[in-house]
């Protein structure tokens, strides 16, 4: 059983061309509570941030909600992952997942938000928000 936050506001999933400097818009603050996460590819910046912050010139995929696992997780666990996504495999509800050193992170379309949370609660996870 884990236990997760489900973050307050919608999130998108972008994409940028191979090369491009990190976006302005994607600068935090020093009381900035996003969260964000960029992986460089050999073909793609690849960017998950807030709706709000999606950058200029990106082809963006809207309207996810972001659920963040309650950590710090010791990075030798196992099967973290893994316990959230077979249930929603199972109940056929698409994903983004991302990693950071502490905790992982679940994307969830915004319009199958309700049933992404029975789901994972039905398999015994618990969700705050």
């Amino acid at each position: 059983m884990l236990d997760l936050d489900l973050l307050p506001e919608e999130y998108a999933v972008c994409r940028l061309p191979a090369g491009s400097p990190i976006p302005a818009s994607l600068a935090a603050g020093p009381d900035d509570k996003s969260v964000i996460s960029l992986s460089w590819a050999p073909d793609e910046l690849s960017i998950i941030c807030p709706a709000d912050r999606v950058p200029e010139d990106a082809t963006a995929d809207t309207a996810w909600r972001c659920l963040r696992v309650v950590g710090p997780l010791d990075l030798a666990l196992t099967g973290v992952l893994a316990s959230l996504i077979g249930p929603l495999a199972a109940a056929r509800v698409n994903i983004v997942t991302f990693s950071t050193y502490t905790t992982d992170y679940l994307l969830v379309p915004t319009v199958r938000l309700s049933e992404a949370v029975d789901t994972l609660t039905a398999a015994g996870h618990r969700i705050a928000s």
